[in-house]
């Protein structure tokens, strides 16, 4: 969605004022808003602010699938690393994390650490662990400065766990998983931070939630499908002024 003058198509029936134009601006900050209003035609300010609202409806919207599947993913995961390495795999020696998870493991236990000194249960640690991990534990493995070595991940995780985490879709192997889904982790981290996402191949974005989702539990990837409002955001004319976040 790259030209949007060319793309639009509503009938604005919201009109802004000048001054509540230069008080978004001012608020939002012009650096914000600059990279709407180089999308839309002559730089229009009116039809700048109605893209930033059609960016953050997107961006809601995006935020209840993409969280459907991140906990779908990171459910899976762990049942499957569980399984082949005990509840607290992330603690066994021959799982084989390279430094980068490690430190993400131990900077939630920081987070997590009870004053009476017992144990953090698996549970919690694994919750609070960010999509980001999860789609690292799909990739080639990190540098481990114990072993001075790098992690194989294809041998300690994917052979023996991970590749059971999509039981919906034959013939996957390590690379393709990851490959669906770190643009998708690419996707969270700009809606995480507030970022344009308008300028994104939005519907082929949902199409791999919805597929990546399947690959795991069809019947969660429905539910998803059925109550999401992105093809509904996707579908309003974005310059109506009529969205609603």
């Amino acid at each position: 969605m790259s030209n949007m003058a060319e793309q639009s198509g509503g009938v604005n029936s919201f009109q802004y004022s000048e001054e509540v134009l230069a008080e978004l601006e001012s608020t939002l900050s012009p650096e914000r808003l600059s990279t709407y209003l180089r999308a839309v035609s002559d730089g229009d300010k009116e039809l700048g602010v109605c893209l930033y609202v059609w960016n953050i409806a997107l961006s809601s919207a995006f935020y209840g699938v993409l969280q459907g599947l991140e906990v779908t993913l990171r459910n899976s995961m762990h049942r499957r690393l569980s399984a082949a390495y005990g509840r607290a795999w992330y603690e066994n020696r021959r799982v084989g994390l390279g430094d980068g998870c490690m430190e993400r493991i131990q900077n939630v236990k920081t987070g997590l650490s009870r004053s009476d000194g017992e144990r953090i249960p698996p549970a919690q640690v694994v919750a609070g662990l960010s999509f980001g991990f999860w789609v690292a534990l799909l990739g080639k493995g990190g540098w481990i400065s114990e072993l001075n070595r790098k992690a194989n991940y294809e041998m300690s995780l994917w052979r023996p766990a991970l590749r059971h985490a999509f039981p919906h879709r034959r013939t996957l192997n390590r690379r393709q998983a990851h490959a669906a889904l770190d643009p998708l982790r690419i996707l969270r981290n700009r809606i995480a931070h507030h970022e344009p996402i308008f300028n994104r191949d939005l519907m082929d974005d949902y199409r791999q939630i919805i597929e990546v989702t399947g690959w795991i539990s069809p019947t969660t990837s429905e539910w998803l499908d059925r109550h999401s409002r992105v093809q509904a955001i996707l579908d309003a004319p974005w310059d109506s002024g009529e969205i609603a976040f």
